[in-house]
């Protein structure tokens, strides 16, 4: 069982999901680092780590390589460049990742998001979605997504977690959420 005192939550602290795995860190007395950049401007602030240009250079990613992986197309904006940096610093620092969106039937996740999850498929990160159209969690299992349910609920196994997903965050996402932190510390 990870300690809560040794845990760090990686996010980006925007509206939504972010907010509620932020707030909800913020309750378990876990540590809460928020990545953002200049123009951002996150609902949490707790833990703000306001990113250079040179450290957002190291997040950069092909938009192409982007659009086809995740079968869709980006807005090609200075803005939503950053953001996708800013994800890969969520990602790349958690040894887990928690999503709570919409999974596709593609199998990718809706959204900015689904590239977070799309990247921590890429890195083997242990990766779980919270879908809240199905109202269940799924884990990814290296080629599809497998329900998890009942005692098989998952559980924080890592100390360095991310927690991302929707802005469009419904009461059954942001319970799923407080259960994932009430079942972990």
């Amino acid at each position: 069982m990870v300690k809560r005192e040794d845990a760090i939550l990686f996010s980006g602290g925007a509206q939504g999901a972010e907010a509620a795995f932020g707030a909800a860190a913020e309750r378990f007395g876990i540590e809460e680092v928020n990545f953002s950049f200049d123009g951002h401007k996150p609902v949490r602030t707790r833990g703000l780590r306001v990113l250079n240009h040179e450290e957002l250079h190291a997040g950069e990613v092909s938009l192409t390589y982007v659009a086809r992986l995740m079968n869709r197309r980006y807005p090609d904006t200075p803005t939503f460049r950053k953001i996708l940096q800013s994800i890969w610093y969520q990602i790349n620092n958690g040894q887990e990742v928690y999503v709570v969106g919409t999974i596709e039937p593609d199998k990718t996740v809706r959204g900015g998001t689904g590239w977070g999850a799309e990247f921590a498929k890429l890195c083997n990160k242990p990766l779980f979605v919270f879908d809240q159209k199905q109202d269940s969690w799924f884990e990814w299992d290296g080629e599809s997504w497998r329900a998890r349910t009942g005692t098989d609920l998952p559980t924080v196994q890592h100390i360095h977690i991310t927690g991302t997903g929707t802005r469009f965050l419904e009461e059954n996402g942001r319970k799923a959420i407080d259960d994932l932190f009430t079942r972990s510390f």
